[in-house]
């Protein structure tokens, strides 16, 4: 995978920021008033990190699933593979645009899975002790989000355990900022990305390098 598809899966996490404090900000408030006294940067830190892992983890597991159709030869799926990111990717730099939401309503999909976790995560909390956040952390990587499916599918279409891994890594890193900054910082980067013209050229960005890919695949 070449490093600027990194740097794309990167930018797709740090951009989405918007979506990650709705989606998560209640999250990590409910994290926050269960924590033991002190400081809490610790406990927010081993959060994230437990829940970049998993995200990790999800990229290898699909990745060597991926794996599978080159072993096997079959062209055929690794294009229509790649050719499903490149439409995800599309999606999601129409969302963050704010020209469509369809990104949102492929996070309907995990919610089977969600009931599963959701029960174990329930149990490891409250937090009493600092290796408990990478437990919870790992869990909280398999909450239902649309911007996770779109690097997922990249990770899957890497036919490739190492590459699975950093395409979902790459991500995590870019969810970071916003996630323990949830403050005001994030705030008053949030104020940036609200604009029209900005969040339409952030979009227009991602579309084009999706149309592009495929362009590339076509010729």
């Amino acid at each position: 995978m070449p490093e600027y598809n990194l740097l794309a899966l990167f930018l797709a996490g740090l951009l989405g920021g918007g979506h990650c404090l709705g989606m998560c900000s209640g999250v990590v408030t409910a994290f926050s008033l269960q924590l033991p006294a002190g400081a809490r940067w610790p406990y927010h830190f081993g959060f994230n990190a437990g829940r970049i892992a998993g995200y990790a983890l999800i990229g290898a597991l699909l990745g060597g699933l991926g794996s599978f159709s080159a072993l096997l030869q079959l062209q055929s799926l690794k294009t229509i593979l790649f050719v499903v990111a490149q439409l995800l990717l599309i999606a999601l730099g129409f969302y963050l645009a704010g020209w469509a939401n369809w990104l949102t309503r492929i996070e309907r999909l995990g919610v089977p899975v969600w009931r599963h976790v959701q029960p174990l995560l329930r149990r490891a909390l409250p937090i009493r002790h600092w290796p408990q956040t990478l437990w919870v952390g790992l869990l909280w990587g398999w909450l239902p989000c649309g911007l996770v499916y779109t690097a997922s599918v990249t990770a899957l279409a890497s036919a490739s355990p190492l590459k699975g891994m950093l395409a979902m890594l790459a991500f995590g890193l870019g969810t970071l900022p916003n996630l323990l900054l949830i403050g005001s910082m994030t705030q008053r980067l949030q104020r940036g990305f609200r604009h029209r013209q900005v969040r339409g050229l952030i979009g227009a960005a991602f579309v084009a390098w999706a149309v592009w890919q495929l362009l590339s695949l076509w010729r």
